[in-house]
């Protein structure tokens, strides 16, 4: 046994028999562990709730809700606990459906005490690392400022200056990539509200029939693996600001209730009869053009109006290349910052690259660039050799299809260009781009591969 005074982890243990509990317990504390006991699903998963898990001991085989059902859901609400599933009745298949759903690791009883005891340090060191980089990634989003000098951005911050103030629902438009969810945080900074939440909600991300229960919440009960009663993205928000992006790809039966929010500042939990009131402020973005949508019916007129208080249009990066030099500084500090690095100078010849690439990415996509920079580069600079290549050539071949030299080479090109530019406005998300071009995901997949086309790195 180790230092009394100091505890290596604290570990939730989900068992419905008494007796396996307590060994772990026993076993947990003398190792110096901090054990917590949970008799069965709901029981632990309000445990998490509270928060300061590490790791979890979780039984798959318990009445009502089973394990694997709690490993979805610790997975999805609390990703920085590694799970590490138990059973009496394992097989092959069960150990890999784990694996597969985010397990750390999967033991049968009888239980190991020393290659649980191995396998539990190894997982406490893995969920502390997962919580300190959501806690550095929390706070380096903090530090993504809206920055630059050109004539563009100071329209852009006296625009918002003179409206964060207000109440007015605000809707912002430009390309992926151009830092909607920067301006929304720097709306919340100055209004009234920055002592608030601000809670941010993809609507693109959330599937069609979740996206009710984000935003409103759910009873417990209201549906298959609704266990615990679950407040939503409204109600989170209440006295602060929710932004809402990608705003166009909600369906028109959530469009409804999300008016009513707006018009009401009221709304039912999923499966509730409670009528619960809020007070929020709403920042909107898109890279849609709404109008279309609503011409196709895809969107309500009335929601668009009601959202559409105030616009602000985000400028691409492309026209806006003066603030080049001024962001690629401002990406190298913050990532030498995060890595621990001494401060890297940009080079000018790296600078004039920047500046005259098109960047189909916009700032996220200069962002990432500088951040594998950093991590690469040698030196105490950033020179033309720590370049990645840039998607130039692409670019280039887009406004210049009739240079290819062959049938061939024009038509790969052309589908190449096709393909990004589709993928671009929808994310990379695959599913979505297959269906607009009427296509099969496998043969997207395999378009992509055959053309060379990777997505971009994740913000």
């Amino acid at each position: 046994m180790t230092d009394p005074g100091r505890r290596h982890g604290r570990v939730l243990i989900a068992d419905d028999e008494k007796s396996v509990r307590e060994m772990l317990r026993k076993v947990l504390e003398y190792e110096n562990y901090e054990p917590v006991e949970a008799a069965d699903g709901p029981e632990a998963l309000e445990a998490l709730a509270g928060g300061g898990f590490d790791a979890m001991l979780l039984d798959i085989r318990m009445p009502g809700m089973d394990g694997m059902e709690v490993l979805k859901k610790v997975v999805e609400e609390h990703p920085e606990v590694q799970v590490i599933m138990i059973s009496g009745h394992g097989t092959i298949s069960t150990a890999v459906e784990a694996t597969k759903l985010g397990a750390f690791d999967f033991f049968e009883k009888p239980l190991d005490r020393d290659r649980i005891l191995l396998t539990l340090r190894n997982a406490v060191s893995a969920g502390k690392l997962v919580a300190e980089k959501a806690s550095l990634e929390k706070e380096l989003g903090k530090s993504f400022e809206l920055v630059g000098e050109s004539e563009a951005i100071r329209h852009l911050k006296k625009d918002i200056e003179k409206l964060a103030p207000t109440r007015a629902s605000i809707l912002l438009l430009g390309e992926n990539g151009v830092g909607k969810g920067v301006v929304a945080r720097s709306i919340h900074r100055r209004s009234d509200r920055a002592g608030e939440r601000f809670v941010e909600v993809s609507c693109a991300a959330i599937p069609d029939d979740l996206i009710e229960s984000e935003l409103m919440g759910h009873e417990k009960g209201a549906f298959t693996g609704a266990s615990l009663r679950k407040p939503g993205k409204f109600e989170l928000a209440d006295g602060g600001t929710i932004f809402m992006d990608e705003i166009g790809d909600m369906s028109p039966r959530v469009q409804a209730k999300v008016l009513r929010v707006l018009e009401e500042q009221e709304f039912e939990r999923v499966g509730g009869t409670d009528t619960l009131r809020v007070d929020v402020r709403v920042v909107a973005a898109t890279n849609k053009i709404i109008p279309d949508l609503i011409a196709r019916g895809e969107f309500r007129e009335d929601l668009y109006f009601r959202l559409n208080t105030v616009t602000i249009n985000l400028p691409p990066l492309r026209e806006r290349k003066d603030d080049i030099p001024l962001l690629a500084e401002h990406f190298s500090r913050i990532y030498c910052d995060m890595y621990g690095l001494k401060l890297k100078r940009v080079e000018p010849e790296v600078l004039k690259t920047l500046r005259g690439y098109s960047w189909p990415g916009n700032v996220r996509e200069l962002r990432n660039i500088m951040e594998r920079m950093v991590i690469t580069s040698p030196g105490d600079s950033i020179g033309p050799s720590d370049l990645p290549a840039l998607r130039e050539n692409v670019g280039a071949a887009r406004s210049d299809f009739l240079g290819a030299p062959t049938y061939d080479e024009f038509r790969k090109v052309s589908e190449k260009a096709f393909l990004e530019k589709h993928l671009d406005a929808n994310r990379y998300n695959i599913s979505r781009t297959a269906e607009q071009l009427g296509m099969q995901r496998s043969s997207l997949y395999k378009k992509m591969s055959n053309l060379g086309i990777n997505p971009p790195e994740k913000d």
